[in-house]
């Protein structure tokens, strides 16, 4: 869901009666001796009632049911409860209160209709874990949720074990907190560092992204609910998320801003779909056809639900909140398009859109049939629901057990981009730390908006290092925590867990406070940090680049410990990428710790004292400079104070794609990360010479260092260009080793299909592979390949034949090498 809190809006229901939903759990029916609920209270077992017969039967005997006026309230859902209404509608009063069936702060959920016991299913925010209200009427119980590492962080750990166990952590607290869908993962393709949501999504690379979210969607749905993977697609920016029209070719589309969504679809098996907000060359994708019906089901074989994201489908959001709009002004006739397009369930639904499809009913713009198509998807959902199967959820996941989880992964996922001399991990004598920076104090757990989590605590880097045995400061932590706090009350006044806070500001310090610290430490440790979240993006100045006064912090602090002979190790506490190559020679430790969850003190704490060694790799590459991306020019689009065309004419050449074809040095490439180890790659095997339908490729990988470590290992795979343009490179598959001790080895297996030769041929919409000699590289990075090997293809194949559809609506040409 996303929140447009800055518009105040609010609780929306499509709603044409009032229901008491305060009725008595349903009579039970004997029959056989089976007991079953009499969910309609006719005294009598219907076969929709018959918990026996397979859902799909139970769904038509309920579908031969329902009026005309059930269906509606079927297809246009609930909002959140307890907000005001909208301006400028008839009253639109609430038809339950939230204590009758609504969890409080869920994001939304389906119509329930009683008459025939059919419950609300429940939808919670979000990637990063179940946002619900921690406080409720009478009782003093809290409800908190685990904070859970962000999309950036999670993604980073290249290790979908773990991340499976993250979501069958998360799937947990969803259904114990009487849940049923929780609206993530979010997949969207890093297409720029700046894009305000970043820190949600995984990779710039459709493959990590894919693997990484069929891996949560596994964990999460192995608990009984369901997800909602999002946002479907290509919404890559926030600026103006909901009126901006994106042209992009089918190729670009097909490889890189579907080509996740297709691995977790076909992986995972996702319960619910969600449309983003944005359009696709000239459609929006809630009501685009093609986009949510031709591929997503008749290519993909998608069987669930789609839903569109909080309202939709409607270019400005804050007309609703003009007190003369008419429901007619507002509800432009989209209505009708995104039900026949395949988008089920509409987020959440208007009065308006309720009389849209009264009215195109009796005109024949959309048929009772075509409806229905949505509702048995809708009902199917339900079906399929906890709920529906009787769940007597807790309100008490073990939040104890997910929390050390929690601590485990965001350990798992931080960077180690410098190490100079062997900074770290800190050495026995390393007691006494001075520890800078005002976030060291107050670290980010996670990013704002619907990514948000209400959760018991957040553990700062001081809190995790005192309770790691390490001294502080005292002079330093006095002049940070009265300017913290004071600082913190002020962001408090303002913080509502949506909206994006500003900056948190550096004290002043004194030079000789700084010079004498480095006496009588031992070392300093300075966080650097950023938050980001909806609707809109991150500046260039302040945000991306340092401010001056994180300039002179480093400057200060770094030469002041230098000239005493000790080290600067840098922290850095972010959703996404900020800029490090004008700064990053002046310590002598970096460390990437990305928004970490709540336990983050203690797992950066675990990294700098070596209790965990980092083994994250990027999954994004760092540029050394914001105008070395292929999309530096044309990220948010025209106009830039509220853009409404964008054109993606960077192609498929985003991230490391671009960076190591057009030979660009980063600051930091894909795939790098380093470690407290060393690791040889060695004795490459491909199982055939000639491609026939797959091939097999091992490596052994060996911890040649002196303590335990685990290393990502990457295939990246060299096609050949004798059809369309192809990159130096693409990765294609990886696979993280088990903890390796010193000397220990381990032998990594690939399986490689046809798709992963294959490239997207406009011109036959087709994926097609070329003839000729493909090179297969595997390394530690993008750019540090220790093993290499090859095989033939005889002759080019068409491995899939698709349809020929989203074809842009302007012309333009994609960036060619």
């Amino acid at each position: 869901m996303k929140f447009l809190n800055k518009l105040k809006i609010t609780s929306i229901l499509a709603l044409s009666a009032t229901i008491n939903v305060s009725a008595q759990a349903p009579a039970k029916i004997t029959v056989d001796n089976m007991s079953f609920a009499d969910l309609n209270k006719n005294g009598k077992l219907e076969p929709y009632e018959d918990t026996r017969l397979p859902n799909n039967q139970r769904v038509s005997d309920l579908m031969k049911r329902l009026t005309i006026d059930d269906k509606l309230n079927l297809v246009l859902g609930i909002g959140m409860i307890g907000f005001d209404m909208l301006k400028g509608f008839d009253a639109i009063n609430p038809i339950v209160e939230a204590k009758d069936f609504m969890v409080p702060g869920a994001a939304g959920s389906t119509m329930p209709l009683l008459k025939y016991g059919l419950p609300a299913v429940i939808m919670t925010d979000g990637p990063a874990g179940v946002r619900i209200n921690p406080n409720r009427q009478n009782t003093s119980d809290t409800f908190f949720a685990t904070g859970f590492p962000a999309g950036s962080s999670i993604a980073s750990t290249w290790d979908v074990a773990l991340v499976e166990a993250v979501g069958n952590a998360l799937g947990n607290e969803t259904r114990e907190y009487g849940s049923d869908i929780q609206l993530g993962p979010a997949l969207n393709i890093m297409r720029n560092p700046l894009c305000g949501r970043n820190y949600e999504y995984y990779s710039e690379d459709p493959v990590v992204s894919g693997k990484i979210a069929a891996a949560m969607t596994l964990g999460i749905q192995s608990n009984d609910v369901g997800v909602s993977l999002k946002h479907y697609a290509a919404n890559n920016s926030e600026r103006n998320r909901m009126g901006i029209n994106v042209h992009v070719s089918p190729r670009t589309l097909r490889e890189i801003y579907l080509r996740g969504f297709e691995i977790a679809v076909k992986e995972s098996d996702p319960k619910t779909i969600m449309s983003s907000y944005n359009m696709i060359n000239g459609k929006y994708t809630s009501a685009d056809y093609d986009l949510l019906t031709t591929i997503l089901r008749d290519e993909w074989g998608f069987k669930g639900l789609v839903m569109t994201d909080w309202f939709g489908g409607y270019s400005d959001v804050s007309n609703l909140f003009n007190s003369t709009l008419s429901g007619e002004d507002f509800a432009k006739n989209y209505t009708s398009e995104q039900i026949k397009a395949g988008n089920d369930l509409l987020m959440p639904g208007i009065r308006p859109q309720l009389q849209n499809l009264k009215d195109d009913l009796k005109s024949g713009k959309i048929t009772e049939q075509e409806i229905d198509i949505c509702v048995r998807r809708v009902l199917d959902m339900v079906f399929d629901s906890h709920k529906m199967k009787d769940y007597k959820y807790s309100d008490k996941p073990d939040l104890k057990a997910h929390a050390e989880l929690t601590r485990k992964a965001a350990s798992e996922g931080m960077v180690l981009l410098e190490n100079k001399n062997k900074a770290l991990p800190f050495t026995t004598d390393i007691n006494k730390l001075a520890v800078f920076g005002s976030l060291s104090y107050k670290f980010i757990s996670g990013g704002t908006g619907s990514g948000h989590v209400n959760k018991a605590y957040t553990v700062s880097l001081i809190e995790g290092l005192t309770k790691a045995g390490y001294t502080l400061d005292k002079k330093v932590n006095d002049v940070y925590v009265p300017f913290v706090a004071k600082e913190e009350a002020k962001q408090k006044a303002i913080d509502n867990g949506l909206t994006l806070l500003p900056l948190f500001p550096q004290p002043v310090l004194k030079e000789s406070l700084i010079a004498e610290s480095a006496k009588n430490n031992d070392l300093a440790v300075i966080t650097i940090g950023r938050s980001s979240g909806e609707l809109d993006d991150r500046p260039l100045d302040g945000d991306f680049y340092l401010t001056k006064e994180e300039l002179a912090l480093l400057d200060q602090v770094s030469a002041a410990f230098h000239v005493q002979g000790k080290k600067v190790v840098v922290v850095i506490n972010v959703g996404a990428v900020i800029e490090m190559s004008s700064w990053k020679d002046k310590v002598d430790a970096i460390l990437l710790a990305w928004l970490p969850g709540q336990e983050a003190g203690n797992s950066v704490a675990d990294v700098l004292s070596g209790k965990v060694n980092p083994s994250g790799k990027l999954a994004m590459t760092i540029p050394a400079k914001y105008e070395d991306l292929s999309t530096a020019d044309n990220f948010q689009g025209l106009p830039i104070e509220k853009p409404t065309d964008v054109t993606y004419s960077e192609g498929i050449y985003i991230g490391y794609r671009y960076f190591d074809t057009k030979k660009i040095e980063p600051a930091y490439p894909f795939g790098y990360g380093l470690s407290y180890t060393t690791f040889e790659y060695s004795n490459i095997k491909v199982s055939d010479k000639e491609f026939g339908n797959e091939i097999f490729v091992t490596v052994d990988i060996k911890n040649t260092g002196s303590i335990a470590g685990k290393e990502v290992v990457q295939l990246y795979m060299s096609a050949p260009k004798t059809g369309i343009d192809k990159p130096e490179k693409e990765l294609k598959a990886f696979a993280k080793t088990r903890p390796l001790n010193p000397g220990e080895s381990q032998t990594l297996f690939f399986k490689l299909n046809p798709k992963d030769l294959a490239s997207f041929n406009e011109n036959v919409s087709a994926w097609v592979a070329d003839k000729g000699t493909y090179s297969i590289l595997i390394g530690s990075s993008s750019r540090n390949i220790s093993q290499k090997a090859s095989f033939d293809l005889s002759a080019k194949r068409i491995v899939e034949k698709v349809n020929n559809v989203m074809s842009p609506d302007i012309k333009f040409i994609d960036l060619r090498p």
